[in-house]
């Protein structure tokens, strides 16, 4: 095998036994031929028309008369995205739709089949006409209900080693934790009581990639994946995939090794599939997932964009955001970032730490608080526990209604927000609970006794479409938001790989300058954080920017400078995109 280009990856994994590994990896690679594909290009084939929605496959269910669902929900959905959504977003990330047993989804219990309740797998292809999918790599753990760890538990010898089981008393403190609950579960076995490995619930139990038949099998799966039709392959919780008693089991050598390694199946077999990583941690650690920028992930998810932006509005401050933002850099033009605002699950406090005064964080926990809001607690290394999740809408979060604030005021604020994420370079994803501005579900928290549930409202599709097409927050939402991706399609300076630059426009003002990859198409980006209107003076030199007038190719209105430079205004709340004009 001398020559294999996964011969040294799994050489790092599993030592004497790699070449025998990757004998049986190429015997699978040969169960999924795929059509003849040109070779992946040097860049990253993206553009500024990508954008993505995140949505359940059951988000939208048409009722019959007896209230039961008319139709699969994801044939619902499929048909709602391609009346609604063309030319606004180019791909739909589908959460979970496998048979779950538990974590609205992320607890699987069949990677390879569509829960019935959602549809069947020609129901998940009605969208691939119209749209590129991301499937979730739910790769960590799988359901302790699954077929996989029933056979465990059975004592069966083929699965002995499939999950990781834990003897006698070691020192587990070291390990990180993402949530406030136990790391080991006892279940009952043949051969008496084991304590299995569950890093995320009772019910998640993580597969143990030290052996190889495991990584074998998911490997299988997301090939799998990529026949059924994914472009995108979402691997969620990857950070903790590894387990090594002595470590805190995060970001693991070993962890970014089977990354490389997926990368290097998909890079020969599906060269048009992207990797994006999920990993709710510090930023430092969480780009460490682009690798050199050419062996892991495509897209990372850029987990402390919501925590900031939130930061930013509540402050009426946007020196944090724009120093953080100042940081942002790509190792190649064969990566970029997953933005988003909000999404099915809740707002990380992680990835803000070391970016912001604890102090501050504590000051976000308590007006998530105060909105209705509730808090997920992590465990620390020494025993106490401390804020790792706002689970509020992101609406609500932005909005202050305990001082009675008016409801325009609430969406000039959050479409402001919104506009910050479509500005900055990388693919926007966008939450379907977002892009129609729904408010917080906690009727669901009651119903569930789940935080997260709070922001995972599922909906009947008539009374939705009739609230979309009246007057109101939500048709006002999606209007002022639709007509922000559009622009921004049109636009090569919003090119996932095109240049990015801060701009000093004053405290309250968060601003960017983009353009194209090549340096043309120049387009200045301001956002008022503030409550306050806002006078941003730029410098024409510095900005190097041809003209003495800019139109804002948001509300049209031209502003006229001089040789120095322009001024101008913004109302609170007000984003403005201005683009170079003679007047």
């Amino acid at each position: 095998m001398t020559g294999d280009p996964y011969l040294p990856l799994l050489t790092a994994l599993y030592g004497a036994e790699a070449e025998t590994v990757a004998t049986r990896l190429r015997l699978s690679l040969a169960l999924h031929p795929q059509p003849p594909q040109p070779p992946r290009s040097a860049g990253l084939p993206l553009s500024e028309r990508d954008a993505l929605l995140i949505s359940y496959g059951d988000q939208l269910t048409r009722r019959a008369g007896d209230g039961s669902a008319a139709e699969p929900p994801l044939r619902t959905l499929a048909e709602f995205c391609a009346a609604t959504l063309p030319g606004l977003v180019s791909s739909v990330h589908l959460l979970p739709f496998y048979p779950a047993s538990s974590d609205d989804g992320f607890s699987v219990v069949d990677y390879r089949a569509v829960d019935p309740a959602l549809g069947g797998w020609e129901d998940v292809a009605r969208f691939r006409p119209r749209f590129r999918l991301m499937f979730d790599a739910v790769i960590n753990h799988v359901s302790a209900q699954s077929a996989w760890f029933r056979a465990f538990l059975s004592g069966d010898p083929a699965f002995q080693n499939d999950f990781i089981t834990v003897t006698g008393d070691p020192d587990l403190m070291r390990v990180v934790r993402p949530r406030a609950l136990p790391l080991l579960t006892t279940f009952a076995t043949p051969g008496g009581e084991r304590r299995v490995w569950t890093t995320f619930s009772a019910d998640q139990v993580d597969l143990n990639y030290q052996n190889p038949d495991v990584l074998l099998e998911i490997i299988d799966t997301l090939l799998f994946y990529v026949d059924q039709g994914a472009s995108l392959l979402r691997l969620d919780a990857i950070a903790y995939l590894w387990k090594e008693i002595g470590t805190t089991c995060l970001h693991r050598p070993q962890t970014h090794a089977v990354i490389q390694l997926l990368r290097a199946v998909l890079d020969e077999a599906a060269p048009a599939t992207l990797l994006v990583t999920e990993t709710n941690v510090p930023h430092v650690d969480n780009v460490s997932y682009f690798g050199d920028g050419a062996n892991e992930a495509q897209l990372v998810y850029n987990f402390a964009l919501p925590p900031l932006t939130l930061h930013a509005f509540h402050t009426g401050r946007a020196e944090a955001l724009s120093a953080w933002a100042a940081t942002l850099e790509r190792p190649t033009n064969q990566v970029t970032f997953f933005n988003f605002l909000a999404s099915h699950d809740g707002i990380g406090l992680n990835p803000a730490r070391g970016l912001l005064p604890e102090a501050e964080i504590d000051a976000l926990v308590a007006h998530a608080q105060a909105q209705g809001g509730h808090v997920s607690y992590k465990t620390n290394a020494d025993g106490t526990a401390s804020p790792y999740e706002l689970n509020i809408n992101y609406f609500d979060a932005l909005s202050d209604s305990a001082a009675g604030e008016p409801l325009g005021t609430a969406m000039d604020r959050f479409v402001c927000a919104h506009a910050i994420m479509f500005a900055l370079a990388g693919v926007p994803g966008i939450y379907f609970h977002s892009l129609f501005g729904s408010r917080g579900w906690p009727e669901g928290l009651a119903l569930t006794g789940r935080s997260r549930t709070i922001n995972r409202q599922k909906l009947d599709l008539e009374p939705f479409a009739a609230e979309l097409a009246a007057p109101g927050r939500r048709r006002a939402v999606f209007e002022r938001l639709a007509h922000l991706l559009r622009l921004r399609a049109a636009h090569s300076a919003f090119h996932p790989l095109g240049r990015q630059q801060v701009v000093a426009a004053g405290p309250g003002v968060f601003a960017l300058r983009r353009a194209a990859p090549d340096g043309s198409a120049p387009i200045v980006c301001l956002h008022n954080v503030s409550a306050a209107p806002q006078v941003a003076r730029l410098d024409s030199v510095a900005l190097e920017w041809p003209e003495t007038a800019a139109r804002d190719l948001i509300d049209g209105h031209v502003t006229f400078g001089d040789n120095s430079g322009l001024g101008v205004g913004l109302a609170a709340y007000q984003a403005a995109w201005l683009a170079p004009t003679r007047g």
